[in-house]
């Protein structure tokens, strides 16, 4: 195959830095707000820790089984990698472009909700029209701020997302702080109806709620798109994967029992805002303020890791042929994919101007999601088969396998299901935009490619 660039870019991540992105992924807004979507979906107590430590487990055996993948495929984009390895190109073409609009969407949306935070403290007294215009320049300021720390380099980005990352983790500790107090209610993990619905009726419950689990634990599948960017990718990349998930679990757990501790299970499922109640007994009156600010450097960290990660993505199409060279194109002294990360910032600050319009395709790049990590997980199987006979002792391999890796796929494809037998409208719109940019790779870019080989 024809490469856009022989120029390898330099290795700056260390282990600090991975574990670092590993976090910032995983650790974003969903678990300030999916315990209420799954407390209501689920009437048990004990069913909805179960749910969460299930969520855990497949997030082990993920993360594990993307260890191995991006020790094995330890280059840029990773993530696109594997499909276009594994299967195909047009495979690689059709799930990532619908990845690169979700996640451009996500940014842009988690922009608008940080500028939301932050500007009702700077401006508590304005007009809801004028904070309306303040929360879209915050939102677009947070992205074109981040936008130019990208541009210095991977150093310096990498560098603020550590800082930010410490930031996150400190907001979740601070919430878990009430476990500490001998006031809240006591945890009845038995209380609920546990017996008075049948089997089915629960494995339904404990599927929806599985859901909201998943993606709240989900992300860590794109720090393997760094792999070639990073300092001695077969032992850092698994070990920052493992440290990532193992602190990220415990904090879910200790989060979610000081969710039920504080504010009551009956009461979690339909509770407004529960990270506004925590804060409240943790910070007492300047609970708001407090929370406001730091929520908004959380958002931050989320803006700037998607803006260090998808361009990544644009450069391994670009190295496929699939994209202009030019996507592939580093500056010679800051190492920054510049056409990459400009286009994608300049598709996040479209979007901003009219995020709201992008809540379906959000809705539907959930089950393509489902469908993207079955397909990718389920190629270490083709990585492991196409690597026999070779050299492959310095590799990082998943222990137990096959085991850990079909626990994973078992886990999204029930997942997957779920979303298809409870949306199954928007799950047929996601497959009918999936098959167009199938369509759109081979009638256009397919044979182009050829040609170029």
């Amino acid at each position: 195959m024809q490469k856009n660039s022989e120029r390898k870019p330099a290795r700056f991540l260390g282990l600090f830095d991975v574990s670092a992105l590993m976090v910032s992924f995983v650790l974003g807004m969903g678990i300030f707000r999916t315990p209420v979507n799954v407390a209501a979906a689920i009437d048990s107590p004990l069913i909805y820790f179960l749910s969460w430590i299930a969520g855990g487990v497949v997030a082990f055996c993920g993360a594990l089984t993307y260890a191995e993948i991006g020790s094995r495929l330890p280059v840029t984009g990773g993530y696109y990698k594997v499909f276009s390895y594994a299967y195909h190109p047009s495979i690689a073409f059709g799930i990532n472009c619908i990845i690169l609009v979700s996640n451009a969407a996500t940014l842009g949306a988690v922009a608008l909700v940080g500028g939301e935070y932050i500007s009702s403290v700077i401006w508590p007294h304005v007009s809801p029209s004028e904070l309306m215009s303040y929360q879209t320049a915050i939102a677009l300021t947070s992205i074109i701020l981040f936008y130019g720390v990208n541009l210095l380099g991977l150093k310096m980005s990498a560098y603020a997302q550590n800082v930010l990352t410490v930031v996150k983790v400190a907001l979740v500790v601070a919430l878990i702080t009430p476990l500490f107090f001998d006031t809240g209610k006591p945890v009845d993990l038995m209380a609920g109806s546990l017996h008075s619905q049948n089997f089915l009726a629960y494995l339904k419950a404990f599927g929806i709620g599985l859901v909201a689990v998943s993606f709240t634990y989900g992300g860590y599948q794109q720090t393997i798109n760094f792999g070639e960017e990073i300092k001695n990718p077969q032992k850092t990349l698994p070990r920052a994967i493992f440290i990532g998930i193992t602190l990220i679990l415990v904090l879910y757990l200790l989060i979610n029992y000081a969710y039920v501790k504080v504010i009551g299970y009956e009461d979690l499922g339909k509770a407004p805002n529960i990270a506004a109640i925590m804060a409240s007994k943790v910070f007492g009156p300047a609970a708001e303020k407090i929370l406001s600010v730091l929520l908004f450097l959380s958002v931050l960290a989320y803006v700037n890791v998607l803006l260090m990660s998808n361009p990544r993505v644009m450069a391994a199409m670009s190295d496929d042929n699939i994209l202009p060279p030019i996507f592939n194109k580093r500056n010679p002294k800051t190492e920054v994919l510049s056409a990459s990360i400009s286009v994608f910032a300049a598709a996040c600050v479209l979007i901003v101007f009219w995020a709201k319009t992008f809540d379906a395709i959000l809705s539907f790049t959930i089950f393509l999601d489902c469908f993207g990590m079955v397909l990718s997980a389920a190629g270490i199987f083709i990585l492991r088969r196409r690597a026999r006979g070779t050299d492959d002792s310095g590799i990082f391999k998943v222990r137990w396998y096959p085991v850990l890796p079909l626990i994973f796929i078992t886990a999204y494809s029930f997942v997957g299901i779920s979303i298809f037998v409870t949306e199954t409208k928007i799950s047929l719109i996601a497959i009918a935009v999936l098959s167009v940019f199938l369509a759109i790779y081979f009638v256009f870019i397919g044979k182009r490619r050829l040609r170029t080989q």
